[in-house]
């Protein structure tokens, strides 16, 4: 009975080593796998050839591509240009499909544009959109200056004279309807001038007097063609 029991205790023993020595082989094995391959840091799933084929919790799986070849990454935060995808098999890093965008919160919404463009509702422009201005600091469009329609053109005069010149100017203006939020926002121009021919070429003084005009030597000539 006894040399039963001591048999029994020996079988146990060696098994008990043996599970031991076969989860510190795995372990040294994983170790040698993946110590050499900083690709790996992060997966759950990985190879020498394709790096991470899946990633662990919280992490983001990124294909990335360099030439012909491609591999996985698993990362924190994705890339510019793209945007983290949570699902329950694995988190994955979308590209942004919005043209010109450099971060966005989803596939159509851009947070952050790159270089040169302006952010406006999920957006990048160039340009901004008409009755929105173009803040530099953040690169955002924002509310504008509103102004108002154009004026008719005013009576074509130099000098405060309607007459006595050939040319003149004859100017328009509109009003400002709503004035920016920010005050270092310009509003657009609200009057404008340019050249016109005047109707009147000649003025007359009065009963008895020459008229100004071309010929007339009084004052001078005063006509600027």
């Amino acid at each position: 009975m006894q040399f039963r029991l001591f048999s029994c205790a020996l079988i146990i023993l060696n098994c008990m080593d043996y599970s031991q020595g076969q989860t510190s082989r795995w372990k040294r094995s994983k170790r040698a796998s993946y110590g050499q391959y900083p690709i790996c840091k992060g997966c759950s799933v990985c190879s020498k050839d394709n790096g991470c084929l899946n990633c662990q919790p919280k992490l983001f799986f990124f294909l990335r591509r360099e030439g012909m070849r491609q591999y996985g990454e698993c990362l924190h935060a994705c890339p510019a240009g793209y945007y983290g995808l949570r699902a329950p098999d694995m988190n994955r890093c979308s590209r942004c499909r919005i043209e010109n965008c450099d971060s966005c919160f989803s596939k159509d919404f851009c947070t952050k544009c790159r270089s040169g463009f302006y952010l406006h509702k999920g957006r990048c422009f160039e340009e901004c959109p008409e009755g929105f201005a173009p803040w530099e600091e953040s690169m955002e469009c924002v509310d504008g200056c509103e102004v108002g329609p154009w004026s008719e053109w005013g009576t074509c005069s130099r000098r405060n004279k309607t007459c006595g010149f050939k040319w003149g100017l004859e100017t328009r203006t509109r009003h400002i309807v709503k004035k920016p939020p920010k005050d270092t926002i310009p509003c657009p121009t609200i009057a404008e001038s340019r050249r016109c021919k005047m109707a009147k070429r000649h003025c007359v003084k009065g009963k008895g007097h020459r008229a100004w005009g071309q010929g007339g030597r009084r004052g001078g000539r005063l006509s600027l063609d």
